[in-house]
């Protein structure tokens, strides 16, 4: 009993801690040689938190360096602001979005992973194929960094190597892609020392056919600008200084330190995708994560809907790796498991996507949409059901018996 889990994001980090705990023969491959990649998805929200507790693992992640996102509050014309969510509402201690760097959390996994004997980590060591026997996928094939190569066996093959997974390439597995009206650019601007007390709210920055958010972060803002999809090239062929000027408009607040961003180098593109892959598995051979269905950054979502599906991968499938090769229905289980949350979350970024960003990106309109506000204003307890959708998800998983520890 062997698995060999391609991609050493949150999925993949989760799945092979977990496994490894059920006593399965776990090799996870990471193409890096560390995790220090700056703007990945860091927002680990309420479901994660609370997994990490059971993981036995929450006194050393409330030890890394995060903070606690706020609200996203919306300035409402002749009203004011208005807050679109309530995480303080949700039931404690689980009532919050933490801000951690990914780095930190996914040392911490491997940190973890590593006291179990049944693991291993291979570091600076991409998949770069399937293995197959009579129709099967029985592992894979790989390459290091100095250009090594050989073939791992194993009797289930992980494909959590994100949105542009090899391995779904090689099974020739092509997802349904829906129609994406943003790209998104990276970046951050230093925090002044009176701003430390600055609330961590999510604060909104809107122009003509684009808007940015700023997220508090402990010495620094991090900024997400929006703008129709495939503009990157006219943005960087406009230059650093023009788009110094259009933050500028955007946050007027941060005019005084946008000369911080040297060049173009110091904004970072994430190409947007929202897909989502009919089926998520063939003999031998299951995909979650990004690998599964790649998410929108809107809710902030992604991170923790792919630790869901390792979570649901190690509880479906420990028992049966216990006993040797899964079958493709213990594969379709996970699916049937984890298919209809990442469903109702990609809808809920598609009426986000048409409510707040399409009519600005569009020229439709420009500012916050004064209906949904209002919604959110006067009608009690709004608030709490997107907070709740977007912080636990519509169906949060739980660690398994064979993974839960006592708190160090």
């Amino acid at each position: 009993m062997s698995v060999v889990i391609s991609g050493g994001g949150p999925a993949g980090m989760m799945l092979g801690l977990m496994l490894a705990r059920a006593g399965i023969e776990v090799t996870v491959l990471e193409k890096h040689g560390d995790f220090l990649r700056d703007f990945r998805g860091d927002t680990v929200h309420a479901s994660t938190v609370r997994l990490m507790d059971e993981l036995g693992l929450g006194r050393k992640f409330a030890a890394l360096p995060q903070s606690r996102l706020g609200n996203m509050v919306m300035p409402v014309p002749g009203v004011g602001p208005v807050a679109l969510s309530a995480y303080e509402k949700l039931p404690a201690p689980y009532n919050y979005i933490a801000m951690i760097p990914q780095w930190d959390l996914l040392n911490l996994l491997v940190e973890e992973a590593k006291r179990e004997p049944a693991f291993t980590v291979r570091m600076n060591t991409e998949a770069t194929g399937l293995l197959r026997e009579g129709g099967r996928v029985v592992g894979v094939r790989y390459r290091t960094r100095d250009g090594e190569e050989g073939e791992l066996r194993a009797d289930l093959t992980v494909a959590a190597d994100g949105r542009h997974s090899t391995l779904r390439r090689e099974a020739g597995l092509v997802p349904e892609e829906y129609p994406m009206p943003f790209d998104v650019w990276w970046f951050r601007l230093p925090r002044h020392g009176h701003e430390q007390g600055v609330p961590p709210n999510i604060v909104p920055g809107f122009g003509e056919r684009e808007l940015a958010l700023s997220l508090t972060r402990d010495d620094y803002f991090q900024i997400a600008y929006f703008a129709a999809k495939g503009s990157d090239p006219r943005l960087r062929a406009e230059g650093v200084e023009r788009f110094r000027a259009r933050i500028a408009r955007l946050f007027p607040q941060y005019a005084d330190r946008v000369d911080q961003l040297a060049s173009m180098d110091d904004v970072h593109l994430l190409d947007v995708k929202l897909n989502r892959l009919h089926r998520w598995y063939a003999d031998g051979l299951l995909l979650i994560g990004d690998a599964a269905h790649a998410m929108s950054p809107a809710g902030g979502v992604g991170i923790n809907l792919a630790i869901q599906d390792a979570v649901a991968a190690a509880t479906l499938l420990a028992e049966p790796l216990r006993h040797g090769r899964p079958t493709t229905a213990a594969l379709a289980r996970v699916q049937r498991r984890r298919e209809r949350p990442t469903v109702i979350m990609q809808r809920m970024q598609q009426v986000l996507h048409g409510t707040i960003f399409t009519p600005i990106l569009t020229g439709r309109r420009v500012g916050p949409p004064t209906q949904l506000a209002m919604l959110v204003r006067f009608v009690p307890g709004f608030r709490q059901i997107p907070s709740r959708l977007i912080a636990l998800g519509p169906r949060p998983e739980h660690a398994p018996a064979f993974a839960r520890r006592s708190a160090a």
